[in-house]
């Protein structure tokens, strides 16, 4: 029961990153082999207050479809069905440097869109270091 509570923490900061709240969720669909376990079909359910999951894409193709959508948007071969579609490419983590003392000191934060470009000065922690 306690590796099906570890599921829900990504499942929360996804929302809390998008600024949504539950009820502002129209649609769930599930990607990945795993999404079939009925516990975790039960525990997306309850999280968003009973909303069905939308179950029209096979849980194992969903990403190589998102990556087709991609494509046809990068090309310009969508026509009409991709036309609207806004796709936006961001750091998946943080990316920094270790600084004195252990600490990360971020230079690029997470979901940040990419490319991008950032710079921040830094000096040694010692001479001729």
């Amino acid at each position: 029961m306690a590796d099906f509570k570890k599921c829900m923490p990504p499942v929360e900061n996804v929302l809390k990153d998008s600024g949504l709240g539950k009820d502002q969720i129209n649609e769930l669909v599930l990607v990945g082999g795993s999404t079939r376990i009925p516990k975790v079909q039960t525990m997306l359910t309850d999280f968003f207050g009973g909303k069905t999951l939308n179950k029209s894409i096979n849980p194992d193709e969903a990403v190589a479809y998102g990556a087709a959508v991609q494509a046809a948007v990068l090309t310009g071969q969508g026509g009409e069905m991709t036309s609207e579609l806004l796709l936006l490419d961001v750091a998946p983590l943080s990316m920094g440097i270790d600084t004195e003392g252990g600490f990360m000191s971020n230079i690029i934060n997470r979901n940040t869109t990419i490319p991008t470009r950032q710079s921040q000065q830094y000096t040694t922690s010692a001479d001729n270091q």
